[in-house]
């Protein structure tokens, strides 16, 4: 096949998103639109990928990871002025040429290494990737011959009544023989409608000098479904998490219900899990094999081990060993870390704490900026007061404690190995290794203190 280098056209702010932000860098399945693009590209091998930026530019370069040569437009006056900024860089560039738009983040890998291919074996100067919509309304129509190739592009705005009719569109992705197409730059012009310079005017120009032009049919219309405002996001966003859980089915992971369940492109889960339904897993979270989460569960950027159970439950940037289980209603804030064949229960918060293998925190507690050894219960109700008002304080507790219903262990606070806390206890000196602590004050009963209606 040759070199082959890109240009993605991402200069574009999206007036119709109503947002300040650029359309490129809106999210989907948990990644900027751009940045699936430029994945697909490193996918496929190509060698050089230059991106086309103009507005909120700066902000878009910084959002955006890659081996990407930034190339600035500073007046957007059409994608063939866009493509003429990168030209610059390219020069003599000596292969195929990959033109996209940045806005088209549902293409596949599979899609544009067919059209590589097809581009390579007819010898074509240029081909298109082009598609069959049920309602072509807005893209540019594609134009065939008698014989059925590649006549020309003609943007909707330009077409008349007969051409509007056609089905077959224009995806805007492109393969350019640079060697033919990149010398016609400079013949591009402003005589159309819109008053841009086109890239489609290549193809013209290709075709009145009789050079050979080529069309492959995307397969699936969707893929080069362009993104101009929120309810095309939210149509691409289905499409692609419907994807993404059908990949994790093929590679043998159970996602009961797919239209209910949402999973960032960055997630890995290893086979034989189970995701019940209206479950989010976002970011990058790793959850290992054998493992039940849902129903109703939400995972941020987290690692969780093998065997986990994880129900009705929040987890963001949490650790969780194996054999954990979590939930109903737990809340696993950043820093927790939760060791093997832990229970963390009902209504139970954990924050920048450690939780250590096979310790019970049953229900109904607060365990926050402390250390909790190995084999200890935490008892119904108990937390840990780790805020004094200016700064957080430190609670530790070793190996094999009990700590009693409705405890409050008051930081900073030291609590020993195999040590017991009583029940109703407000805990605000050291307790020693197998000491008995308790923190109450005693019980005195006043008879007959309720007076006699």
């Amino acid at each position: 096949m040759g070199k082959v280098a890109a240009v993605v056209l991402a200069a574009g702010k999206g007036t119709r998103m109503k947002s300040e932000k650029a359309k490129v860098l809106f999210p989907l399945a948990g990644r900027p639109m751009l940045q699936h693009i430029v994945d697909i590209l490193i996918e496929i091998g190509v060698d050089d990928i230059y991106t086309v930026v103009g507005y909120e530019a700066g902000t878009v370069q910084a959002s955006i990871a890659g081996p990407i040569t930034w190339v600035e437009q500073r007046e957007q006056l059409g994608t063939g002025h866009a493509l003429a900024q990168a030209a610059a860089y390219l020069g003599d560039f000596p292969g195929v040429v990959l033109v996209l738009a940045g806005d088209m983040p549902l293409i596949t890998e599979a899609t544009l290494k067919e059209l590589l291919t097809r581009h390579a074996q007819e010898g074509n100067a240029a081909t298109v990737l082009s598609a069959r919509v049920p309602d072509p309304t807005g893209y540019g129509r594609v134009v065939r011959s008698a014989d059925g190739r590649l006549k020309a592009i003609v943007e909707e705005k330009d077409a008349d009544d007969r051409q509007r009719q056609v089905d077959e569109i224009n995806s805007a992705i492109y393969c350019f023989d640079w060697g033919r197409a990149g010398a016609l730059m400079s013949r591009l012009g402003r005589d159309n409608a819109q008053g841009e310079y086109y890239l489609t005017e290549i193809i013209s120009l290709l075709a009145g000098d009789k050079d050979k032009l080529g069309i492959h049919v995307a397969a699936d219309h969707r893929e080069v479904m362009g993104i101009n405002d929120r309810v095309q996001l939210a149509q691409a966003e289905k499409i692609l998490r419907r994807r993404i859980c059908h990949k994790l089915m093929r590679e043998g992971v159970s996602v009961l219900d797919p239209d209910s369940t949402w999973i960032d492109a960055d997630v890995r889960i290893a086979r034989d899990t189970t995701i019940l339904p209206n479950t989010q897993i976002k970011g990058q979270t790793t959850i290992g094999g054998n493992s039940v989460i849902g129903p109703s569960v939400t995972i941020q950027a987290s690692a969780l081990g093998e065997g986990v159970c994880v129900q009705y439950a929040v987890l963001e940037g949490a650790t969780v060993e194996d054999g954990v289980s979590v939930g109903p209603f737990a809340y696993l804030r950043p820093g927790a870390v939760v060791g093997r064949q832990a229970k963390i229960g009902d209504f139970v918060e954990i924050k920048n704490s450690r939780i250590g293998p096979g310790t019970k925190v049953p229900h109904l507690a607060y365990v926050g900026d402390a250390e909790v050894g190995a084999n200890s219960n935490i008892g119904c109700g108990v937390i840990t007061a780790n805020y004094d008002g200016a700064s957080k304080q430190k609670t530790t507790i070793g190996d094999g404690v009990f700590i009693g219903s409705n405890a409050n262990l008051v930081a900073p606070v030291r609590v020993g190995d195999n040590a017991y806390v009583a029940a109703g206890s407000t805990v605000t000196e050291d307790v020693p290794p197998r000491a008995l602590a308790i923190a109450r004050t005693r019980q005195t009963n006043k008879a007959d203190w309720r007076k006699k209606d």
